[in-house]
Formats: C-alpha cells, sequence, structure tokens
C-alpha cells in the first residue's frame, strides 16, 4: 500500500482497461499508480486524463513493492501468464475474461493463488453488476420462478469486423465460447448456483469465410445438469443485429425472458395475461463496476475460496465446450 494507506492498482493493456484506469482512480481508499500499453500515445494520454505514471513494461510493474493489485486488460491469451506472475509477485489480480484458456492453467492459477497467501482473483464478468441480473438471481433463490429447469443464453456479438480484422484473429485458437458467451456462462452459474456435468457442442464459421478469422464464429453449446435442468448457450459473433445478451430462463411458476422487447417476467400460461415488464438495467454503467467492490474485498478480507472457484467453474465449462466441439461426442465437465 502507499504511504497513505491508499489501496494501490496498476492497468495493463488500455482498450477496455481505460475504463479499469478510470473505476481505479476513483474507487474509495484507492490510488492508481501504474498505467501500461504497447501504445505508448494511449498510455500517456491515459496517465494525463485518469493519472498514474506510465510504465515502461510489465517487470517494473510487478517489480514495485508498493504495488498492491494488478488489473490485466490485455489479448485474450496473454491473460494466465500475467495473472501468473502477478501472483507469484504477491499481488492481487483482476482480470478481464477469460481469466485462462484451458483446464490446465485454471489449475496452475489455483495452485499460484494458495501459493501467494490466497491473495484475491478474480475476473470481470461484469454482468453480474447490472441490476437485472442482481434482481433475477435473488427472484430465483427466493423461488418465484418455482423450479428452474431450462437456462437460454444466446451472445449476438453484432461487431464483426473486431474478428476478422481486430486482434482476434491473430490469437492462437480463439474461442468465441471463451471471449464472448463466458459472459453468459457465468449468469448460468451464478444465477442457478448450479454447474453443469456434461456438454454436447456444434459450430461452424459461415459469416467469416473467406475471412482472416480462422476460428469458428458460431457455437451453441447444450449443457445438463445433475438436478435435470438444461442448459443451452450460443456464442454468436457473425450475428446481424446489435450486440446484446439474450436470455431466458424457464421454471414451473414463471418464465424470465430479455431480448429486444426488454426485460420481463410471464407468471401465467393465460394469453390474456401480459407480461410483467421489469424496468431493471440489462448492463453495468460501465465496464469497471465490480472493481469497487473487489477493492472492498481485498480491504475487508471477505473474499472466499468458494468465489474464486466459481471463476474456476466458469473456464472449465467454456472449455468443455471447446472440446466437444473439437470432437463432436458429449464430453464431461472437468474441474479445477
Amino acid at each position: 500500500m502507499s504511504a497513505g494507506g491508499a489501496l494501490t492498482a496498476a492497468v495493463v493493456g488500455l482498450g477496455v482497461g481505460e475504463q479499469h484506469a478510470r473505476a481505479w482512480a476513483r474507487a474509495p481508499g484507492c490510488a492508481l499508480r501504474w498505467v501500461y500499453d504497447l501504445d505508448a500515445g494511449r498510455m500517456e494520454r491515459v496517465a494525463a486524463e485518469v493519472g498514474g505514471a506510465p510504465a515502461r513494461g510489465y517487470e517494473q510493474i510487478l517489480a514495485d513493492p508498493e504495488l498492491d493489485v494488478v488489473s490485466i486488460a490485455t489479448f485474450d491469451d496473454l491473460h494466465f501468464g500475467q495473472a501468473l506472475a502477478a501472483l507469484r509477485a504477491g499481488k492481487h489480480v483482476f482480470c478481464e475474461k477469460p481469466l485462462c484458456r484451458s483446464l490446465d492453467e485454471a489449475r496452475a492459477l489455483k495452485a499460484a493463488w494458495a501459493a501467494s497467501d490466497r491473495r484475491h482473483l478474480a475476473c470481470n464478468l461484469v454482468l453480474r453488476a447490472a441490476p437485472l441480473w442482481r434482481w433475477l438471481r435473488e427472484a430465483i433463490a427466493a423461488g418465484e420462478l418455482g423450479q428452474v429447469y431450462a437456462f437460454d443464453g444466446d451472445y449476438l456479438f453484432g461487431r464483426l469486423a473486431k474478428i476478422t480484422e481486430g486482434w482476434r484473429k491473430d490469437v492462437p485458437d480463439y474461442s468465441v465460447m471463451q471471449g464472448g458467451a463466458v459472459h453468459l456462462v457465468d449468469l448460468m452459474l451464478w444465477l442457478t448456483g448450479e454447474r453443469p456435468r456434461g456438454v454436447h457442442a456444434a459450430g461452424n464459421r459461415i459469416s467469416t469465410a473467406g475471412t482472416a478469422f480462422r476460428y469458428h464464429d458460431f457455437v451453441a453449446a447444450t449443457y445438463t445438469f445433475a438436478s435435470g435442468m438444461v442448459g443451452r448457450v450460443t456464442a454468436n459473433f457473425g450475428a446481424v443485429h446489435r450486440h446484446q445478451h439474450v436470455v431466458r430462463v424457464f421454471g414451473t411458476k414463471a418464465t424470465f425472458a430479455y431480448d429486444d422487447r426488454g426485460p420481463r417476467l410471464h407468471r401465467s400460461r393465460d394469453p390474456e395475461v401480459a407480461a410483467e415488464a421489469l424496468d431493471l438495467a440489462p448492463k453495468p454503467a460501465s465496464k469497471g463496476e465490480l472493481i469497487a467492490p473487489f477493492a472492498a474485498a481485498i480491504s475487508g478480507a471477505r473474499r472466499s475460496e468458494s468465489e474464486l472457484q466459481h471463476e474456476l467453474d466458469v473456464i472449465a465449462v467454456c472449455v468443455a465446450a471447446d472440446r466437444a466441439l473439437a470432437t463432436g461426442r458429449v464430453e464431461e465437465v472437468e474441474y479445477a
């Protein structure tokens, strides 16, 4: 910590990470100490506007004895190595999704976390911060939907150029499940409190045929659960649609739906009974909304092993879908 007792943070990667930097700068009891990006001009601009000193490199950041937290917002294939190095350097880690990209990496992070005296490690699965999903989680827990028997989630990316022309096309083995649908997988587990046993997946790359993108741009994964619940999650990066998350949760007492018509709750099968509209925001105010709670958890030593396990479970569930896509078989979900 700084001499004044503030929790100090560094942000690495200043695309989405610029929102991290702004969130750390305004979080109570926190101070932005370093910013780093490969684009020197962007780094200088963010430092001038938000604060923090421009760093010469990641090694300089990790070597700082007064730094508490590393906030990672780099390309997907860099997250694991940077998070692992930060834990080994004794730093807390807040990381963009995906936290890592394989079960072996998840296990390595869990081991490094245990060896680091259980420093705080979290992934920015930011939909959890939105009022709509917080309400739905409480409603499911309270039994308002009855027994949940199906979860449907569609990740409509709506920004095709980002995978055909942006950095994603250059990431080895880029996964649209891990890079996008991970948000819906997180909601499926977080809302229901369950984790799946098996998965089957199918996909294609019709929307990106003839482009520089080499991987499946559409994947549909169907998960089975011990309770009998079935989950269906799609990563649809080629959709001719605005960027949106579409979610339906089916229970024995009510059905929740969120799509272009907005969020609503059906409490009756009678076609004359209108669904109840829900005036709740489906997105957080910014991609930095989970940073202040993360900082508060560090200060209060409140984060538990079960919360870290959830982060690793989300990765395991996405990885299992990618494995099922590759084998064409139903695959058991292995957990870290």
